[in-house]
């Protein structure tokens, strides 16, 4: 008893890979010398090894340990006229030795076993620990209805764990509901009535109304102390993202960056953002500090991703972002960064797996929709783009984005310019700011000679936007005018904004040179697609078009 005593005085010290030493010698003399140790201290040095082993990250030996300690108590549970017992409180409970066992089939990706290790806990001795553990294990897994009541009975007894509260709000719980579960009983909801904006928002968010979200933090940040919370502030940064804010992504991100410089939460898309400003420091910067924090987890892996994109090393990237995918392998950013670089480099088939894979994850996201589209279209499968398109306006609603990518993809019919015509002036109806639709809607006015229709068009958004493409493309109408004064300067304009666009600068010289013919001008070629998923804004051509790949 003595050795099992300096057994516990070093597991109570932290000295892991002290026990897991003893406790070997041990366990190996107490099979020849029956007195060495008791039914329950036996017990309890196998867990004390397996639980060493779990904090040195040995998963399959802990596993065996903490099986080896569950199959002796379940041995004397069975003898008959026992004479040893387990003393109350002074061995580690079945219940608690099952979820670290846990611990390890997770840590070894064997979710299926750990969600049966854990349901093997009758219902009445799961702790929150357990109902918790496998929320997230059902959840990921799918089976949504046993989440949803794991995530209940830990609210049930913890009224605010937070990822509890999420939990059930992304699988489709109502606010109201969540509200009372977490002010339900004795506890006081005096000083937190911010909390139930708090939950508004998420619902907002969880139910994929981006825009009522979005209000409803304006409303927490300024009637709520919630002002410079991370949390808050990453999640409607990302709410923002989804719905193609890219600017007060940008802004709030940034702002929750300053904040907290340890954050790793939402720095994945953070680093999407420099990377689509081509912030090649900064990103840097991220990269290097998210690695020193935690490279366990996908965050800091998909930030190394997006540099060595925008550092011209794409093989490299497609392999980061794999890296974060293999720690988290429902993780959507990987996904989408491993299809975009892929597209890249023009292995069109596999950027479509991985586009697939993002969308039976998240069908929500724009990026997923539009990377399947691109490369259907560059398979030249355009019946199913067509389709593909079509179900992005089901999961996107009619939003200025989705009809976009629909007429698209319409516009690959030289035919159906008409119909293209009609679903991009539906879009600019729903969003008159967006410049997409407006360069393409213009691009089809080029086309079919319509120059006043699209004088019109461009000059309108001139008014509230400035881009080196609205300039390039209003220039080359006027020159079609003969308003060479006039598309010399807003060519110059272009020219200042982006002196390496080609296109102002040929226009331009195409003008001084002969003043006098509008027809020397070439018609554009119809882009493929708009490129809101692309990371460049002004510009319809890829935005990486430019990048060399190695």
């Amino acid at each position: 008893m003595a050795m099992f005593e300096q057994l516990k005085i070093l597991y109570d010290q932290g000295l892991y890979s002290n026990v897991t030493a003893l406790a070997s010698m041990l366990l190996t003399v107490a099979e020849s010398s029956t007195d060495m140790l008791t039914f329950s201290t036996k017990y309890q040095t196998y867990v004390y090894y397996g639980d060493s082993l779990l904090n040195m990250k040995e998963y399959k030996k802990a596993e065996v340990m903490f099986k080896k300690a569950l199959q002796l108590k379940k041995s004397l549970a069975k003898t008959k006229g026992k004479t040893q017992v387990f003393p109350q409180g002074e061995v580690t409970s079945e219940v608690d030795v099952k979820y670290k066992a846990h611990l390890c089939l997770v840590n070894q990706k064997q979710f299926s076993q750990a969600i049966g290790i854990l349901e093997s806990i009758s219902a009445k001795q799961r702790t929150p620990c357990v109902n918790m553990a496998l929320a997230k294990l059902h959840h990921q897994n799918g089976t949504e209805r046993s989440a949803i009541t794991s995530y209940k009975e830990v609210l049930k007894e913890c009224p605010f764990a937070i990822e509890a509260a999420l939990g059930l709000l992304s699988l489709g719980g109502k606010g109201a509901e969540v509200v009372s579960l977490m002010l339900s009983g004795s506890v006081s909801a005096a000083n937190i009535d911010w909390l139930s904006t708090w939950i508004k928002v998420h619902s907002h968010l969880y139910a994929r109304e981006l825009s009522q979200g979005i209000a409803a933090f304006k409303q927490l940040e300024i009637k709520t102390p919630l002002r410079d919370n991370v949390d808050v502030l990453v999640s409607v940064g990302e709410a923002y993202y989804i719905n193609g804010d890219y600017a007060n992504a940008m802004i709030v991100l940034e702002r929750a960056h300053s904040v907290d410089q340890l954050l790793i939460k939402g720095m994945d898309i953070y680093a999407a953002l420099l990377a689509k400003e081509k912030k090649v420091k900064e990103l840097e910067s991220l990269t290097a500090r998210l690695i020193s924090i935690n490279d366990t987890v996908p965050e800091p892996w998909i930030a190394m991703g997006y540099f060595c994109f925008v550092s011209k090393k794409g093989t490299k990237a497609v392999n980061f972002a794999q890296k974060a995918c293999t720690i988290n392998p429902l993780y959507v950013e990987g996904l989408l960064l491993k299809g975009m670089v892929l597209y890249e480099l023009k292995k069109y088939q596999d950027a479509m797996d991985e586009f697939c894979d993002a969308f039976k994850i998240a069908p929500h996201r724009y990026e997923a929709n539009k990377g399947m589209v691109d490369c259907l279209l560059a398979l030249h499968r355009t019946r199913e783009a067509v389709a593909v398109a079509n179900t992005a306006c089901k999961y996107l609603g009619q939003t200025a984005r989705a009809l976009t990518l629909c007429a698209s993809v319409v516009l690959k019919d030289p035919l159906s310019a008409d119909k293209a015509k009609s679903i991009l002036e539906k879009a600019l109806k729903q969003d008159p700011t967006y410049l997409n639709a407006v360069y393409m809607l213009a691009t089809i006015y080029e086309q079919e000679r319509l120059y006043e229709k699209g004088i019109e068009l461009l000059r309108k958004h001139t008014e509230h936007s400035t881009t080196c493409r609205l300039h390039q493309m209003l220039g080359d109408f006027l020159a079609r005018t003969n308003e060479h004064e006039k598309a010399l300067h807003h060519f110059s304009i272009a020219l200042n904004m982006d002196p390496s666009n080609h296109k102002a600068a040929e226009g331009s010289q195409r003008v001084e040179q002969n003043p006098e013919s509008s027809e020397s001008f070439e018609v554009e070629d119809m882009p493929e697609s708009d490129n809101e998923g692309d990371f460049e804004e002004s510009e319809l051509e890829p935005v990486w078009s430019d990048v060399e790949f190695t």
